[in-house]
Parts: C-alpha cells; structure tokens; sequence
C-alpha cells in the first residue's frame, strides 16, 4: 500500500533528523567546552543531551547579537523571518530556470548533433566554469555601478514603499540581478541534462510505434517522451531547490539578501552559537523533509521503485 511507503519514508526521514541534532549538539558543545573552560558549569553529557532536548523542541534560547527585524532575540523568530527570502529568491529562479533549461533541453533533443546543439553544449561546459560569485559581482559592477540600472543589495529600498503593490515592485526590482545571475549561469546544465534524458526516451520502441501510427510529433515530444522523462527531471529540479539553502552562503553575501545563508554567515562572523545551531538545524529539517518529498513524488510518478508499499 502507498501509505505505508509514505509512513516509512517520514519514520527514515525523522531518524535521521534525530541522530543529525545529536550529532550537532555534541559538536557545539564541545567546541565550547574547549573554548570557554572558565564558563562550563556541570557535566558536558548533560549538557549534550539538555541542548539536544531543546533543539529537538526547537527551543533555541535567546540570541546573543544578532537581532531580528523588530529587534527581538528569540533565535526562532530571527530564523523563521529569514526563510521566505531565501524561497523567494531561490524558488523563483529555479521556476524561470526549468521553464527556460527544459525548452531548451527539448529543442536540442530535437536536434541533436546540429550546430544549435553543439553550440549551446559549448555554452554549458563554459557556464559550469564559471564561479556564481565572480559572475554575481560582475553583475553588480555592471547593472548596479556602471550603469546604475538596478540596486546592487538588499531586497527593499530605505526607506520602503508604504503600499502593498509597491512594496512588491520593489522586492522584484531587488530581486532582478540575483535571479538574473542564477538563471543564466543555472538553465544551461538543465538544459543539457533535459537533453540527454529526452533523447534517450526518443530512442524507445513507445515513441517509434507512436510515430508510426501517425501521432504529431509534438504529442510525442511532449505528450510521450517528455512525461516518461518527468520523474529524473523532477528530481533534478526538487535537489536544485534543496541544495539553495546550502548554496545561498556565499551568494546571499554577495547580494546582502536577508535570507538563510546571510543569517549563518552572520552568526559565524559574530560566534553567536544559538543562531547557528537554530539556523542549522531547520535547514536541515527543511533539506530531509524536501528529500522525502521527493521520495514521495518520485514513487507517485514512478510506481516500479516501490514494491507493496516497502523500497
């Protein structure tokens, strides 16, 4: 049964969470127990498990810095306020991303070996080359410096519109150099992975017979070969999203966006440890629970993976 290959998925994806906090409430405490002998009171063991407790509770304590937008310390509120950027940014580009990489993807399916296809190949190799940070801060140079098209950081102007729509229109002004960068370095490689999946499919006895019956070659691109290819397409997609948040490090830096990424850079620069650990933790359980999402959405498309309900 399906339900019970969802229930074990969330019972693996749970564990594992479990044993993750563990391991990251041993290793601060450690680290402090190191650095701050003077300030260690009582057993480090009861303090493992005490912090381990509290992680688990999601009762990470006060901040001892960094404050959040309204100036409170309660480590949650500081991360949770910092999530929505970090998918804002993030879930947009890659929505433009896949739209954009799997037409292209397609249209090089189609012609595979052409000029178009070795081209844009070429492309590709030369963009997985290149550091998203280095092309950010060119951008910035360019559109922000140079010719002071758009702003080079932040995500509202200072100070910020008073209306909805407005307020709206600006975060997407803000939002336009870094989506931009993603983007045009991004939907090559997804393009060139959509390629060769399509192609694959294209060469299967279905599309033949298909074909031969008479079916138009868009019902067949699209209708066939593209839906037999949407499961590791989707994967490819759903890990893009995933691994953002591990990503947005150096790349919220650059553009001083408030998101996840500035806020752990910041707690690093400043040691605030309730922040990294707060910071640490629901990233993780947010990149578990996209995995098991993707388990699910995996099984769903593609029922050969599951047997009776266990994998």
């Amino acid at each position: 049964m399906y339900w019970k290959y969802v229930l074990k998925r969330i019972i693996i994806g749970l564990i594992i969470y479990v044993l993750i906090i563990f391991i990251y409430s041993v290793l601060f405490n450690v680290m402090f127990a190191v650095n701050n002998r003077y300030l260690l009171e009582g057993s480090i063991v009861s303090k493992i498990f005490s912090s381990w407790i509290d992680t688990l509770t999601f009762n990470y304590g006060q901040s001892n810095v960094i404050r959040s937008f309204k100036g409170e310390t309660d480590v949650i509120k500081i991360v949770l306020e910092r999530i929505p950027n970090t998918l804002l940014l993030f879930t947009s580009s890659i929505i433009i991303d896949i739209f954009f990489g799997i037409w292209l993807g397609i249209k090089k399916a189609q012609k595979a070996g052409s000029l178009m296809d070795k081209t844009t190949s070429i492309i590709t190799m030369i963009c997985y080359g290149l550091p998203v940070w280095w092309v950010g801060l060119v951008m910035i140079m360019l559109f922000a410096f140079t010719f002071s098209l758009f702003p080079s950081n932040g995500i509202l102007s200072v100070p910020p519109p008073e209306t909805f729509l407005k307020r709206m229109l600006d975060i997407m002004y803000h939002m336009f150099l870094p989506v931009t960068t993603l983007v045009s370095l991004n939907f090559w490689g997804r393009a060139y992975l959509t390629r060769n999946i399509v192609l694959v499919n294209l060469q299967e006895d279905f599309i033949m017979s298909a074909r031969a019956r008479g079916i138009p070659e868009r019902t067949v691109l699209y209708g066939h070969a593209l839906r037999t290819s949407a499961p590791p397409i989707l994967t490819m997609s759903i890990l893009s999203l995933i691994n953002s948040f591990s990503g947005a490090l150096i790349f919220e830096g650059i553009f001083n966006w408030p998101g996840m990424g500035n806020l752990y850079w910041a707690a690093v620069q400043m040691n605030d440890i309730p922040v990294l650990l707060g910071n640490l933790s629901i990233t993780t359980l947010i990149y578990i629970f996209g995995m098991i999402i993707l388990d699910l959405v995996y099984g769903f498309l593609d029922p050969r993976i599951k047997i009776d309900g266990a994998a």
